[in-house]
C-alpha cells in the first residue's frame, strides 16, 4: 500500500513545486527590472551632477581673473570624470531591464538639474516649479511601478531573429520613409521647424537606443561567460549604434543654433521617448503578455512625466547672453522711443541693443531697417527734392 501510494504522493507534491519555479522567475524578473531602473537613474543623476559641475566652473571662470581655460581645471575634469560614469551606468541598465521602462527615465536628469541648480547654482524658484518638479518625479515612479516585464537573453539568435520579424521590417519601413522625408524638406525646403529637427533626432535616437539594448545585453552575456563577441550582428549593431549616436549629435547642435535649449529639452524628451518606446516594444515585443491596466498605468506615468519636464523646462528663464555695447534702452529718450513702436533697427532675435554681432546665417532674409523721425528744415528747393537721410538695402551675403 505504501509503494502503490508514493507515486500518488509524487504526482501531488509536482504542482507546488512548479508553482514555486513560477514564484522565483517572477520574482527574478522584478529584481532584474529594479536593478536596471536604479542603473538608468543612478546615471541620469550622476549626469545632471556633472553637468552642473562643468556649468559651475564655467560660471567661476567667468566672475573671477583667473587667466586659465576651463579644461585646465580640476573641477571641469571631475564633472568629466562623472558624466562618462553616469553614461556607463545608463548604458549598463538596457543590459537588465525593457527597453521602454529605461527610456522615460531621462526625465530623472531634468529633475535632478532643477534641483542641483537650486541648491550649487543659486537659481530662483517658484512655487509652480515645485508643482512640476512633483508631478515628474510622480510619473516616474509611476514609470518603475508599472513598467513592462518582459525579459529575454540578448543572445545572437534572439536579435537577429527579432531583426527579420515581419514588425520590426515594416516599422523600419515607414521609419525610413518618414525620415527621408523630413531630410527633404530640412535640408531642401529649408523648412528647420523645431519639430521637424527633433523628429529626426527622435527617430535616429529610436534605433540608437534598440542598438545599445543588443550590444549591452551582448556584453553582459559575455561577461558572464556566454560569449557573444563572435556573431556578426554584435558588430552589426555596434557600428549601427555608433553611426546613429553621430548623426543625431548633429541634429541635436543643429537645433541648438537655433531654439531655446528648455524648448528643444522638454520637445526634444517628449518625441524621443515616444517613439523609443514604439521602437522598443516592436523589436523587443516589451509589452507582450502585459495586462491593460499596466499598459494603461504605464502611459499614464508617461504623459504625467512628459507634463512634469515640460513645465520645468518652460518655467527656466532664458538666459541672457552679455553683449559689450551699449545697450539702446539705457540712452536718454531711447526707451520712449520703443516704448512707442518705433523700430530703430532690426529687431533680431529679441535682441534690443545696437552694435550687437548676431550670427543671422539662418535668418532666412533680413529686414530693411527703419529710420527715426527726421524734422525736416525747409532749406529751399533742394531740401524740398532730397531727403535728409537715405534708406541702406541691406542683401544676404552667400
Amino acid at each position: 500500500m505504501e509503494g502503490a501510494n508514493s507515486p500518488d504522493l509524487q504526482l501531488q507534491q509536482l504542482p507546488p513545486t512548479s508553482m514555486t519555479v513560477t514564484v522565483n522567475e517572477v520574482s527574478f524578473s522584478y529584481k532584474e527590472n529594479l536593478i536596471g531602473a536604479l542603473l538608468a537613474i543612478f546615471g541620469h543623476l550622476v549626469v545632471s551632477i556633472a553637468l552642473n559641475l562643468q556649468k559651475y566652473s564655467h560660471i567661476r571662470l567667468a566672475g573671477s581673473k583667473d587667466p586659465r581655460a576651463y579644461f585646465k581645471t580640476k573641477t571641469w575634469w571631475l564633472g568629466l570624470f562623472l558624466m562618462l560614469l553616469g553614461e556607463l551606468g545608463v548604458f549598463s541598465s538596457y543590459a537588465f531591464a525593457p527597453l521602454s521602462l529605461i527610456v522615460p527615465l531621462s526625465a530623472v536628469s531634468v529633475i535632478a538639474s532643477a534641483i542641483i541648480g537650486i541648491i550649487f547654482i543659486k537659481e530662483k524658484w517658484k512655487p509652480k516649479d515645485f508643482l512640476s518638479c512633483g508631478l515628474a518625479i510622480i510619473g516616474t515612479y509611476l514609470l518603475v511601478t508599472f513598467g513592462p516585464n518582459s525579459h529575454e537573453k540578448m543572445t545572437g539568435e534572439n536579435i537577429t531573429k527579432h531583426l527579420v520579424s515581419w514588425p520590426f521590417l515594416l516599422y523600419m519601413l515607414v521609419e525610413i520613409i518618414v525620415f527621408c522625408l523630413l531630410l527633404y524638406f530640412y535640408k531642401e525646403k529649408n523648412v528647420n521647424y523645431i519639430v521637424v529637427i527633433l523628429l529626426l533626432v527622435a527617430l535616429l535616437g529610436s534605433m540608437t537606443v534598440v542598438t545599445v539594448k543588443a550590444v549591452a545585453g551582448m556584453l553582459v552575456l559575455s561577461i558572464q561567460g556566454n560569449l557573444q563577441l563572435d556573431y556578426p550582428i554584435f558588430y552589426v549593431m555596434l557600428v549601427c549604434m555608433v553611426a546613429t549616436a553621430i548623426y543625431q549629435a548633429a541634429f541635436l547642435s543643429q537645433a541648438t543654433q537655433l531654439y531655446d535649449s528648455s524648448l528643444i529639452a522638454s520637445v526634444g524628451y517628449i518625441l524621443s521617448t515616444t517613439i523609443a518606446i514604439t521602437a522598443g516594444a516592436t523589436f523587443y515585443l516589451d509589452f507582450i503578455g502585459e495586462d491593460a491596466l499596466h499598459i494603461c498605468m504605464f502611459a499614464l506615468g508617461c504623459l504625467v512625466a512628459f507634463l512634469g519636464v515640460f513645465l520645468i523646462t518652460r518655467n527656466r528663464k532664458k538666459a541672457v547672453p552679455f553683449e559689450p555695447y551699449i545697450s539702446m534702452d539705457a540712452m536718454p529718450g531711447m526707451q520712449n522711443i520703443h516704448d512707442k513702436g518705433i523700430t530703430v533697427q532690426p529687431d533680431l532675435k529679441a535682441s534690443f541693443s545696437y552694435g550687437a554681432l548676431e550670427n543671422n546665417d539662418n535668418v532666412s532674409e533680413i529686414y530693411t531697417p527703419a529710420t527715426l523721425p527726421v524734422m525736416q528744415e525747409e532749406h529751399g528747393s533742394r531740401a524740398a527734392s532730397t531727403p535728409p537721410y537715405r534708406v541702406l538695402e541691406h542683401t544676404k551675403r552667400e
